[in-house]
């Protein structure tokens, strides 16, 4: 394996727990049987500093994991697919965009707003709620706010303190 496979990957696994443990720590149970938690901060950083890839896959496998740990293991799935959709949206709109603190909050509010209508849609289809898998909503726009201000801040700060981030 090439170095700087070696260097992406150890990357990636680390974003992948800094979104377990951010998602793990701190967490507000819904009305839709999920929790609000702190976790897509790291999830939107993964896009914003990954590759598609390696973002996705971090952003994917972390929020999963800390659902399986949690007690939470009917969100797994919706978990791996959507907070990777959101990596990927960060990432693509992000580039885009190139790379100024606008494109960071776009690109974070459409990464949030994907979260919150992947969630609505797995809670309304696939476990059953219907039209009560509205009650998760508030919560989760609450989720992706708070997401959508700290990645953003911590990735402006990150740029000026990381010369290597700066693009």
């Amino acid at each position: 394996m090439k170095t700087e496979n070696v260097k992406d990957l150890t990357v990636a696994a680390m974003f992948a727990a800094l979104c377990c443990v951010a998602t793990m720590a701190f967490k507000v149970p819904t009305p839709t049987n999920g929790y609000v938690h702190l976790g897509d901060c790291f999830v939107l950083l993964a896009g914003f500093l990954l590759s598609p890839a390696y973002g996705a896959a971090a952003a994917g496998v972390g929020s999963a994991l800390a659902d399986l740990l949690s007690g939470y293991a009917y969100y797994v799935p919706a978990s791996l697919i959507v907070k990777a959709l959101c990596a990927l949206i960060a990432y693509a709109l992000y580039s885009r965009l190139g790379h100024s603190l606008m494109g960071a909050i776009a690109a974070a509010a459409a990464a949030e707003c994907a979260m919150v209508a992947g969630y609505f849609c797995y809670e309304g289809i696939v476990l059953g709620y219907g039209a009560a898998a509205l009650a998760g909503v508030p919560m989760n726009i609450g989720q992706g706010v708070f997401g959508l201000v700290s990645s953003v801040v911590l990735l402006k700060a990150l740029e000026r303190a990381v010369p290597v981030l700066r693009r």
